[in-house]
């Protein structure tokens, strides 16, 4: 069986993340995704919006899954 060349973006990490442009890793909070009526308006709220860091020591295995992103 023939491999494909080259490097290729994992799809599923790149719709998860975001790579600022000085190499930081953006990640939105859990529990966002499903199962919303069962949690409170408050609770629904404080999960809005993007913008949080994934700590350094994960970042590097989330940049290595997207080849084509900006590195800082």
């Amino acid at each position: 069986m023939r491999r494909p060349k080259g490097i290729k973006t994992k799809k599923s990490v790149a719709k998860r993340f975001k790579i600022t442009a000085t190499g930081k890793v953006l990640r939105s909070k859990a529990g966002k995704r499903h199962l919303l009526q069962g949690k409170s308006s408050k609770r629904r709220r404080s999960l809005r919006g993007g913008g949080h860091l994934v700590h350094k020591r994960d970042a590097h295995r989330i940049i290595d899954a997207m080849p084509f992103s900006h590195r800082g």
